[in-house]
């Protein structure tokens, strides 16, 4: 089987998504962002804009910290998941 988008790609990861701890966004910041660095340096595209607010879709989270890193405000919230949950890379 040929994965030709990332978005196929990343459908095949198994996740066991943690609800208790793993990120989320400062939203009081982020309304105050004019560039939105989240939304386009994420490669697992979980940061949107919509009707001019951000929104996370922290569920298929790769884990990878970009979010944090790019973003100079403090506006991501983010830290592992806890042991035995976030991504798992052996399926994808």
């Amino acid at each position: 089987m040929k994965l030709s988008k990332i978005e196929d790609k990343l459908a095949v990861n198994k996740y066991d998504i943690d609800k208790e701890r793993h990120i989320r966004i400062k939203e009081d910041i982020c309304a105050q962002c004019e560039t939105h660095p989240c939304t386009y340096t994420c490669p697992a595209d979980c940061f949107k804009i919509r009707e001019g607010h951000i929104t996370l879709s922290y569920e298929g989270c790769l884990e990878c910290g970009s979010c944090r890193i790019v973003c100079d405000k403090d506006g991501v919230e983010w830290a592992f998941p806890r042991a035995g949950f976030g991504i798992c890379y052996q399926y994808g």
